[in-house]
C-alpha cells in the first residue's frame, strides 16, 4: 500500500489516503519520496480551478526521491539512484512530438496529478521515461521546484535560441520568475526584473537581475520601449500586455509561462508593425530537464525554498495559498 495526502472535495483538507497502486508495470519505476516541492498548479488542482480535477486527489508534481523498484523492461535505473518526476508520469509514444523528442507536447501524456496519484505520499510510481536522473552535486533539498517551476522559465531559453547578447526581462519575481532570473544570468543575458513590490526589488538584483522596473510605474514602462528581445511574463493575473509588448525590440517576443486564465486583450498593430510575436509554453521534456540539471548545477542555481514536513502538509497549503511564499514550498520526509 502507498500511503498518501489527499483532498476529497474542492478547497478541502487534506487528509491521509491508502491505495493500493497494484503490479508494478513492466516499463515503471517506484520512487521513494524524500522531498516534494508545492506547485501552484497543485493549488489549482486541490481547488478545481481549471474543471478537471478528481477526487480523491494526491497532488505533488515536484518530487525529489531515489528507485525504489524498477520494472522489468527497465534497465537504466536501478534501486537507490537519485531521481525526480515533474508534472508528466508517462507519454504515448506513438505521436510525432514524442518522435521527435518533444515528450512534453505529447497530446496523451499522463499527467502526474490528472487521473494519476502524486507525490504527496510516501512512494509515487511513473514510466520510466519520464523519470530524470538527479546528478551529483545538485542539491537533493531544493532540487523539487527544478522538475516544474525552473524547468517552466528554462525551457523557453532552449526552445527559442536565446542569446547570451540578448535583453531580457521578467515580469514577477515569484516562485517562477527568481529562478527565471537565475538562468538568464548565468546564460549571459542582460536581465531586467519587473516588479510591483520595493521589498523584492534588492532581492531580484541579488538572484541574477541587473535592472529592476517598477510593474505598477506605467511611465517607467512606457519608456523602456524598444528595449528586449525576450519578455517572460511568469504571472497569473491580468496586465497591460498592450504596454508590455511596446518594451519589445522589432522582431521581439512576448512569452507566457504563467497560466493567466483572462484572455489577452493585444492590438495586433502592436504586432503587425514590429514583426513581434505572442508565445507560451509548458515545461520541458525529459531530455531538456536533465540539460537544466546539468546547467544548474555548473551554475549553482537553486530555488529559494522553505521546508515544511510531509506532516505538517496543510500547513504548506496555506502558507502557499497566502502567496507570503519565499519562493517556493518544499515537503520534506
Amino acid at each position: 500500500m502507498i500511503k498518501a495526502y489527499a483532498v476529497h472535495e474542492p478547497k478541502g483538507k487534506l487528509s491521509a489516503f491508502e491505495y493500493d497502486p497494484g503490479s508494478l508495470n513492466a516499463h515503471e519505476v517506484e520512487i521513494d519520496v524524500q522531498y516534494c516541492g508545492i506547485c501552484h498548479s497543485d493549488l489549482s488542482m486541490i481547488d478545481n480551478d481549471w474543471g478537471f480535477s478528481q477526487y480523491p486527489l494526491v497532488a505533488g508534481h515536484e518530487v525529489v526521491g531515489t528507485i525504489a523498484e524498477v520494472g522489468s523492461a527497465v534497465k537504466h535505473f536501478k534501486p537507490g539512484q537519485s531521481v525526480g518526476l515533474g508534472w508528466h508520469a508517462g507519454y504515448c509514444h506513438e505521436c510525432a512530438p514524442c518522435h521527435s523528442g518533444d515528450h512534453n507536447l505529447c497530446s496523451n501524456a499522463q499527467a502526474t496529478i490528472v487521473g494519476h496519484h502524486g507525490g504527496f505520499a510516501d512512494k509515487v510510481r511513473a514510466a520510466a521515461d519520464s523519470v530524470v536522473t538527479i546528478p551529483d552535486g545538485v542539491d537533493l533539498e531544493s532540487a523539487g521546484p527544478l522538475f516544474c517551476g525552473g524547468i517552466t522559465v528554462f525551457n523557453p531559453l532552449v526552445q527559442f535560441d536565446i542569446k547570451p547578447t540578448d535583453k531580457v526581462a521578467v515580469i514577477g519575481i515569484g516562485g517562477l520568475g527568481h529562478m527565471a532570473l537565475q538562468f538568464l544570468n548565468a546564460w549571459g543575458c542582460e536581465v531586467t526584473a519587473f516588479t510591483s513590490s520595493e521589498s523584492k526589488q534588492q532581492a531580484a538584483l541579488e538572484m541574477g537581475a541587473h535592472h529592476t522596473l517598477n510593474s505598477r510605474d506605467t511611465d517607467a514602462i512606457a519608456a523602456a520601449a524598444g528595449s528586449f528581445d525576450l519578455v517572460i511574463s511568469t504571472v497569473n493575473v491580468k496586465l497591460d500586455w498592450n504596454l508590455y509588448l511596446g518594451t519589445l525590440k522589432p522582431g521581439g517576443r512576448l512569452h507566457f509561462v504563467g497560466a493567466t486564465l483572462e484572455p489577452l486583450d493585444i492590438n495586433v498593430f502592436g504586432l503587425i508593425g514590429g514583426q513581434r510575436s505572442i508565445s507560451g509554453s509548458p515545461v520541458g521534456s525529459p531530455g531538456t530537464i536533465a540539460e537544466m540539471l546539468q546547467f544548474s548545477r555548473l551554475h549553482n542555481i537553486k530555488p529559494v525554498i522553505e521546508l515544511f514536513k510531509f506532516d505538517d502538509i496543510n500547513a504548506a497549503i496555506e502558507r502557499l495559498r497566502s502567496g507570503k511564499a519565499h519562493y517556493r514550498i518544499v515537503l520534506e520526509r
